[in-house]
C-alpha cells in the first residue's frame, strides 16, 4: 500500500502500474488476434500506449478510494480490449487462452522485476529508487495477477470459468457480467476479498517466482 506520496514515491509505483496495465490489455488483444479476431488490433487497443488503456474511474478514482479507506490492498481496471468471441476459430477454448493472457502477462512482469531486483542486490547496486521500483513491480503484477483470476464475470477469471462449465452454468454465470464488478467491489471494500483470495494466491505466486529464480539467486 503507498503511504508515502512524495513525487519519488508516485513514480516508483506509477512506472511498474502503468507498465502492468499497458501490458495486461495489449495481451488481450495481441492474444485475440493470433486466435482469429481483429477487433482490438483494428480499434489500434493492440498498444503499449497507456493512454490507449487508462480507465478515469477504474485506474485511478477506484485505487484512490482504496487507498483513502485504507485498504491493505490497491485494485483497479483499464478499459476493456474488445474482443469478438464469436470470430475466433475455436471460441470455447480459444477465449480461456485470450482471458488468460493478461494475468500470465503480469506473472511474468513479476519475474522480471524480481529478476532485476536479484540483479541489482547481486551487482551492489542498493540505490533505493530502483530497489523500491523492482519491488513494487512484484506486488502490483502479483496483484494485478491474482485480482483478474477472481472467478467472477467481467474479470478474467470469470471469462475461464465461464469457458470451462457446461452451457446451463455458464449462461448462467454471464448473467452476473452487469453487477460482477459492483459484487467484486463490495468484496474489496468488506476484506472478504484480501483475506480470502488475494493474501493466499498471492503469497503462493511469490513463492512460485521465488522457486523460478532460484537459479539466478545462487549465482550470487
Amino acid at each position: 500500500m503507498i503511504t508515502d506520496y512524495s513525487i519519488q514515491a508516485v513514480a516508483i509505483n506509477a512506472i511498474p502500474l502503468i507498465f502492468a496495465i499497458t501490458i495486461h490489455e495489449a495481451a488481450h488483444g495481441y492474444a485475440a488476434r493470433r486466435f482469429g479476431d481483429n477487433t482490438a488490433y483494428m480499434l489500434g487497443r493492440v498498444s503499449l500506449n497507456p493512454a490507449k488503456h487508462i480507465d478515469p474511474v477504474g485506474t485511478i478514482l477506484i485505487p484512490l478510494a482504496l487507498i483513502l479507506t485504507g485498504s491493505p490492498f490497491l485494485v483497479g481496471y483499464a478499459k476493456p480490449v474488445p474482443v469478438n468471441f464469436g470470430r475466433l476459430r475455436n471460441p470455447r477454448i480459444d477465449s480461456i487462452w485470450v482471458a488468460l493472457a493478461g494475468p500470465g502477462s503480469n506473472f511474468f512482469q513479476a519475474l522480471f522485476w524480481a529478476i532485476l531486483l536479484i540483479l541489482l542486490l547481486g551487482f551492489g547496486i542498493n540505490e533505493k529508487f530502483f530497489i523500491s521500483m523492482a519491488q513494487a513491480g512484484i506486488t502490483w503484477n502479483l496483484g494485478l495477477l491474482v485480482f483478474n483470476l477472481f472467478p467472477l464475470p467481467p474479470l478474467d477469471g470469470g471469462r475461464i470459468l465461464s469457458s470451462l462449465l457446461p452451457t446451463r452454468q455458464s449462461i448462467a454465470l454471464g448473467k452476473l457480467e452487469p453487477w460482477g464488478f459492483f459484487i467484486v467491489l463490495a468484496l474489496v471494500f468488506t476484506g472478504i476479498i484480501s483475506s480470502l483470495w488475494m493474501e493466499p494466491l498471492m503469497a503462493f505466486f511469490k513463492w512460485v517466482v521465488y522457486l523460478l529464480t532460484i537459479p539466478l539467486q545462487m549465482l550470487f
